[in-house]
This record gives C-alpha cells, sequence and structure tokens, in this order.
C-alpha cells in the first residue's frame, strides 16, 4: 500500500469502507454479476464487489490508484481513465457503481452517460456521495475552514443533494439515505487523518500558516466537542440507482 492510500484510509477510508457494502445492497449487487466500479481509488467498493464475486472490473484515473488496484486485485481488469471516457465496449456490465465520485468528476453527465452506456439494458447504474450536512466529518470541517479562512469559498457541489442527483440520473431514479460510523481513539487520532494532504481537505490544511494551522486544530477540537479519549462520528450518504434502458 502506497502512501496515498494509507493517507486516504486514515481520512476517509474508515467510512469509506462501511458504506460500501450498504451501497452494493442499495445497487442490488448479486453474487457473480459484472460490476464496473467507476473512480474505484483504494478499492473500498472494489472489495466489497470482490467479496461478493461480483467485481468485473475497476477504473480510476490517477495512475498511482490505479497500479495500486491492480496489484490488489489481479484477476480484476484495471484500467486508467477518467470516467467521462471509459475504455470498454456498449453493454459490457451488470451495473456500473460510482462510490464518492461524482463531486469530484470534471462533467459528471458525461461520466453518468458513460456508466449509462457500459451497463447492459435493465442493468444498474448507481452512483453516492456524502450527504452535505449529514456528514459529520465534512461539515466539521466546513466549520472549520469558515473560522480560521473565513474567505474562503465553500463547498457549492450540487451532488452532495437527493435531488441533484436524481436530476443526474433520470426521471425513474430511486434514492436512499445511508448511513455509517468511524471510530477515532481519540483526538490526535482524529487530527493526524486530516493531515495527509487528502483531498480539498488537506489541501486546504497543507495551504496554511504554523499559526493558522494551530488555529484550525483548536477549532477541530472544539467542534467534534472536545473529548478526552474514543469517539464516534457518523457519516451519512445519498445513493441514487437507475436502471438502464
Amino acid at each position: 500500500m502506497f502512501t496515498s492510500d494509507v493517507n486516504y484510509d486514515k481520512f476517509m477510508g474508515r467510512y469509506s469502507m462501511r458504506l460500501a457494502p450498504l451501497f452494493a445492497d442499495f445497487a442490488g449487487v448479486a453474487q457473480g454479476a459484472r460490476v464496473l466500479d467507476v473512480g474505484a481509488g483504494t478499492g473500498a467498493l472494489t472489495a466489497e464487489l470482490a467479496r461478493r464475486d461480483a467485481a468485473a472490473g475497476a477504473v480510476d484515473p490517477a495512475p498511482a490508484f490505479a497500479e495500486a488496484l491492480r496489484t490488489r486485485f489481479p484477476d480484476l481488469d484495471v484500467r486508467e481513465a477518467p470516467a467521462e471516457s471509459l475504455p470498454w465496449p456498449d453493454e459490457s456490465f451488470d451495473a456500473a457503481l460510482a462510490q464518492l465520485v461524482v463531486s469530484f468528476m470534471r462533467d459528471a453527465r458525461v461520466g453518468v452517460a458513460e456508466m449509462q452506456r457500459v451497463a447492459r439494458p435493465g442493468g444498474v447504474v448507481a452512483v453516492c456521495m456524502w450527504d452535505r450536512d449529514g456528514m459529520e466529518l465534512l461539515a466539521a470541517i466546513n466549520r472549520v475552514q469558515a473560522t480560521v479562512t473565513p474567505e474562503r469559498t465553500a463547498d457549492i457541489s450540487p451532488y452532495r443533494r437527493r435531488e441533484a442527483l436524481e436530476e443526474l440520473l433520470g426521471a425513474d431514479a430511486q434514492s436512499e439515505l445511508l448511513e455509517v460510523e468511524a471510530s477515532y481513539t481519540g483526538f490526535d487520532d482524529f487530527w493526524d487523518s486530516l493531515t495527509g494532504g487528502v483531498g480539498p481537505a488537506g489541501a486546504w490544511l497543507e495551504s496554511l500558516t504554523d499559526a493558522q494551522r494551530e488555529q484550525a486544530r483548536e477549532a477541530a477540537y472544539r467542534e467534534v466537542g472536545e473529548p478526552d479519549g474514543a469517539f464516534t462520528l457518523v457519516g451519512r450518504a445519498w445513493a441514487t440507482r437507475a436502471t438502464r434502458a
């Protein structure tokens, strides 16, 4: 596992690995189905699909992630490509899933259209994203950012709401709010998970001065309730699915 894997798993992996089985259940992934994991990253969903003997393909635009996926899943068809240009023929899969990805696609509409293209007629296309307010980790980070750098533009991704995801997938889309819980051994464990440079939050922390970073640490401590030991945070994600016509 390379450094980016470790840092991601500290930050978001503790949530995404718990989310994966709920998302696979929501998408109706059956034993032996041919499923594509779009934007597979470190493989949280891919691993769940493999446990169900349903992992047929995985794709990620980052060369390091794609290479790590090939090493971790040697029997899987892993490609390096963006969601907007999936390198498989039409109707290659029973389902195409994207966990915690659409907000980061260059063009989510094109990405979802590609997922629909590679799914067979009657197959499932499903996506999920953390709810903007219901994901306690990200909500706390947003409040810390507002305290330390109030001039910063807030996350305005439209795909962290049920309505936007349903509009993205089409008229027959169905949604469900999925909930997971992640544990921290203490505040130091929580803070360490933020300092690995992962995602927009990690990039923001790295951009701060030493004084601002200390201010952010103090604000984060308050935001998670000033814990003096182990604690948990809840993550809620909207999952949306549609049937490929």
